[in-house]
């Protein structure tokens, strides 16, 4: 090891020392080898669903009959005061854009177990409206969709998609109102990209599933396409 390799170990042992990483999940300090989450927190407190062994999910169902899927799956439950709220809040709201990677990571590699992401061409994460984008800084969906291309191997294509519309925020809404207020809210920019492709739609949340539905139905009007859809969250 040289002189510089040995300084450069120095000041991260010191940089530790004084301002250690600490687990999102319980706050205590990180192994060298852990990221993000501490093993436990990882293992015992991130509410896994283990829908991908599901082919009947719920996050499945909540399209049937309404748009045409070919699988679907989310890595978690999101719910009032669990670690996956606190960790989305982190990467929305908090520029917390390593967390975005890790989760869509930690995805990627439990649906590679069962080889889920097998004959998927594409990743989407789905667009913010350039205007919402502009003041967060960046797409969290996009920072997940490059977690589990880092696993896969997959490609993202982030700009095949966009949004035609600022559309209001869908917190406050009934579902029929959602749906109403994602209509035709997206567009497909390049449709010879798409042609003949598996697209997989990637999002943070899931809980009507209007807006992945109007993402879905826009990209299947493109020749040949299959759309799966894949969220870090499912909320009940």
């Amino acid at each position: 090891m040289s002189f510089s390799d040995n300084i450069k170990d120095m000041a991260q042992g010191l940089s530790h020392l004084l301002y250690p990483r600490l687990c999102e999940g319980c706050g205590k300090p990180l192994l060298a080898e852990e990221e993000i989450l501490c093993l436990n927190c990882n293992i015992y407190n991130l509410p896994r669903t283990a829908y991908h062994h599901i082919p009947d999910n719920e996050t499945a169902m909540r399209f049937a009959g309404r748009v045409p899927i070919v699988k679907a799956t989310s890595f978690a439950y999101f719910t009032d005061g669990g670690l996956l709220q606190h960790l989305l809040h982190e990467l929305k709201y908090n520029n917390r854009k390593d967390i975005g990677v890790f989760l869509g990571k930690l995805f990627a590699y439990d649906l590679a177990q069962i080889n889920w992401q097998q004959g998927i061409d594409i990743i989407i994460p789905v667009p913010l409206h350039p205007q919402k984008e502009a003041a967060r800084g960046y797409n969290q969906s996009a920072l997940l969709a490059d977690g589990m291309s880092f696993v896969w191997n997959i490609p993202v294509a982030g700009d095949l998609l966009y949004r035609t519309r600022n559309t209001d925020s869908q917190t406050q809404k009934t579902r029929a109102e959602r749906i109403e207020n994602m209509d035709g809210a997206f567009a497909v920019k390049n449709e010879n990209a798409l042609v003949n492709k598996h697209v997989l739609l990637v999002d943070d949340v899931l809980t009507t599933g209007a807006t992945l539905e109007s993402c879905a139905m826009a990209i299947l009007k493109v020749p040949g396409t299959h759309v799966s859809i894949a969220t870090i969250g499912v909320a009940n």
